[in-house]
């Protein structure tokens, strides 16, 4: 790790459109003081990919605990994904999660509307209808396995102006594996998910997008096949851009443990992978950090590596595992993870700002403790781990949201 006292002196010279540092003391910010000697005001950030779980699922997460992890991680704006109860795949479904949006979110929720009818894959939603209240379309959670329903989805996408996001994932070479198909799941006798039943898919799609012209995003990339994939489509013009997350962006396979906190999908790959992810994030193949916030509850993620559920929850620790394990070492500049949590999200998802900022204290090292998340949540491969960064104040239109 580089040594801090030049980091700090080089963040100070960061260009005002990215953050800028308060003086020593504390100022007023609408009505709350707060002690900001080298801190740090940055754009509120951008979560595209998060699992709010409700309707359907409130033991696991709601509207409003979700969005104070949110806020409590510098998030202004999450866009939340469809696989709830009932599925938004039609007006009717999806106000039931507006509703509980309008009632209880703290900072901005931007919903999906499913791509196919209860996200079976067999017909698709009432896309024409939701439209309007929807920043996109997604079946996140399962892959559209039908080739032609892909196209005809991309294709009534495009003339709604709308985007495909799409969880790429093929059902037919999953196997029943739960982890990656590598060294550690040979070791320890589990069932593999091997690179292709991403790429595969990823490489699909990008053929459709490339002939129907439709505005598509690739949910977390983890494997370097897939980042090559989208690099030579951007290369040829086609409408792409991809995600990854903080945890495939600072863990392999080689860090995992018998432990449900550990399971996501998809699932941590080869180091080869992650360290292609870090490159493809500093030249800006990967386009947007989203967290993938999946909460569970605790009796549903105690079951080990075989039998937990998939997700672990991220809100609350994105900015500051990125920042120690990526930024402070060197790896990727802080100006692009900001570009990555802020205005790239925004610029293809269509969001405004709305004069958003988070306040950060960059000085103080702290340990991760999930005891200690606003969100229902408590699952993360981060536990326990030392890093710096910690959120004083989220504002969102003119309101704070968060105050540590």
């Amino acid at each position: 790790m580089q040594d801090l006292s030049m980091v700090f002196q080089r963040f100070r010279g960061l260009s005002s459109q990215f953050g800028r540092e308060f003086p020593a003391g504390s100022v007023g910010i609408l009505g709350a003081r707060l002690d900001l000697a080298r801190s740090f005001v940055f754009p509120g950030f951008c979560d595209v990919h998060v699992h709010l779980r409700e309707p359907g699922f409130s033991y696991k997460e709601t509207i409003a605990t979700g969005t104070r992890a949110a806020a409590r991680g510098g998030y202004t704006d999450v866009c939340a994904m469809p696989n709830l109860d009932p599925v938004p795949d039609c007006l009717e479904n999806l106000e039931r999660e507006l509703s509980a949006i309008r009632r209880d979110a703290v900072i901005g929720v931007h919903p999906y509307g499913a791509i196919t009818k209860g996200e079976r894959g067999e017909t698709l939603s009432d896309m024409e209808a939701m439209a309007p209240y929807v920043v996109g379309f997604s079946d996140d959670g399962k892959g559209v396995q039908s080739r032609e329903q892909m196209r005809q989805a991309m294709e009534r996408a495009k003339a709604l102006g709308k985007i495909i996001v799409a969880h790429c994932e093929d059902n037919a070479l999953l196997r029943g594996g739960y982890i990656h198909e590598g060294a550690y799941a040979a070791a320890h006798n589990h069932p593999g998910i091997c690179s292709e039943s991403e790429w595969g898919p990823i490489a699909r799609d990008l053929e459709l997008a490339a002939k129907t012209g439709c505005a598509y995003h690739v949910c977390h990339v983890s494997t370097r096949q897939s980042l090559e994939l989208i690099r030579q489509a951007k290369k040829s013009g086609v409408d792409v851009t991809c995600e990854t997350a903080p945890h495939y962006l600072t863990l392999c396979q080689d860090d995992l443990e018998e432990n449900g906190r550990f399971k996501m999908n998809p699932p941590l790959r080869d180091r080869a992978d992650r360290e292609a992810l870090v490159e493809g994030l500093g030249d800006g193949t990967v386009d947007i950090i989203a967290t993938d916030h999946a909460p569970h509850s605790a009796e549903e993620k105690s079951r080990g590596l075989k039998g937990s559920l998939m997700g672990v929850v991220g809100l609350e620790t994105a900015f500051p595992v990125l920042f120690t394990w990526l930024v402070l070492p060197g790896l990727v500049p802080l100006e692009r993870v900001l570009d990555a949590l802020t205005a790239a999200p925004r610029r293809r998802f269509g969001l405004d700002t709305q004069g958003d900022y988070c306040v950060w204290d960059l000085d103080s090292p702290y340990e991760i403790d999930p005891k200690q998340f606003a969100s229902l949540g408590r699952s993360t491969p981060f536990a326990g781990w030392k890093v710096y960064g910690k959120c004083l104040a989220t504002i969102q239109g003119g309101k704070i949201v968060w105050l540590s």
